[in-house]
C-alpha cells in the first residue's frame, strides 16, 4: 500500500515525463521487463528521450494531415479564406457572378499552404533532435501547448522564408492575385489593412504556418490529455496499474 502510494504521488507530479519515458522505451523495441521499470528509476534524461519521441510523431502526423490534397481545404479548423478586407469586394463579385473566380482564389490559397507545409519536416526533424534536458522540463511542466509554442518559437520565421517561394509559385497562377495584391496596396496607404496582410502570398504564408501550429497543438492535446488512448497496449497496461 505504501508503495502505491508513493507511485501515484510519483505519477501525479511527473505524469507526463513517465509517459513520454515509457513511449520512448516502446517505440525503441525495449521488452516488456524494461517497460517495468519501477518509476523512481525514470531520469531527466529519459523524459527528455521520451519527449522527443512523443514530439516527432505529433509533428509527423500534423504534416501528414495538412500535406495532401484538402489538407487545408478540407480542414474547417484551418481552411484559409479570403482576407477579410476583401469580403465586400469578394460579395460584389459574386453579384455580379463571379462566384466561380472567387472559389478558384480560395481554392489556389489552399493548395499553396496544402504544398508548402511538407517543407516543414526536415526543420522538426532538427528541432526535435535539439531539444535538451531543459527544454523537456520546461515543455513537461508549461502545460497546454508549451510543446507547440516551443516549436512555434524555434520555426515560425525559417520556415516563413521556405514557404513564401512555394505559396508564390502556386498562386500566381490565378491572375485575380494581383489585382488583389493591388487593391490591398491601397487599402494599405490608407491604413485600412495591416502589411502583412496587404499581400495575399505573405498572407497565405502566415496562415499556412499559423493552421501547421494549430494542428500541433491538436496533436499535443491529445498527448496530454489521453496518453493511454495514443500509446499501445502496453502502456495501457502500466498506465492502468497505476490507477
Amino acid at each position: 500500500m505504501q508503495n502505491t502510494t508513493i507511485n501515484r504521488r510519483y505519477f501525479n507530479q511527473n505524469g507526463g515525463a513517465l509517459f513520454v519515458a515509457l513511449l520512448s522505451l516502446h517505440a525503441t523495441g525495449y521488452s516488456a521487463e524494461a517497460l517495468a521499470l519501477s518509476l523512481s528509476d525514470l531520469t531527466n534524461t529519459d523524459a527528455a528521450s521520451g519527449l522527443k519521441a512523443a514530439l516527432a510523431r505529433g509533428t509527423a502526423a500534423a504534416i501528414d494531415s495538412l500535406g495532401k490534397t484538402d489538407g487545408f481545404l478540407g480542414n474547417a479548423l484551418v481552411k484559409i479564406p479570403l482576407p477579410s478586407y476583401l469580403d465586400s469586394a469578394a460579395k460584389l463579385l459574386r453579384n455580379f457572378g463571379q462566384g466561380a473566380r472567387i472559389d478558384e482564389v480560395v481554392t489556389s490559397m489552399n493548395r499553396a499552404a496544402e504544398q508548402a507545409v511538407p517543407q516543414a519536416k526536415n526543420l522538426f526533424v532538427q528541432t526535435v533532435q535539439a531539444i535538451s534536458v531543459s527544454d523537456a522540463k520546461n515543455i513537461l511542466s508549461g502545460g497546454e501547448g508549451a510543446a507547440t509554442k516551443f516549436f512555434a518559437d524555434k520555426t515560425r520565421a525559417p520556415l516563413g522564408a521556405q514557404f513564401l517561394p512555394i505559396v508564390t509559385k502556386a498562386t500566381e497562377k490565378v491572375g485575380l492575385i494581383d489585382k488583389y495584391n493591388g487593391l490591398a496596396g491601397k487599402l494599405q496607404q490608407f491604413g485600412l489593412v495591416k502589411p502583412d496582410d496587404a499581400n495575399i502570398q505573405k498572407y497565405v504564408t502566415t496562415k499556412s504556418l499559423d493552421g501547421l501550429y494549430i494542428m500541433m497543438g491538436e496533436e499535443e492535446k491529445k498527448i496530454r490529455q489521453d496518453p493511454i488512448g495514443t500509446g499501445s497496449a502496453i502502456l495501457s497496461k502500466v498506465f492502468g496499474a497505476l490507477k
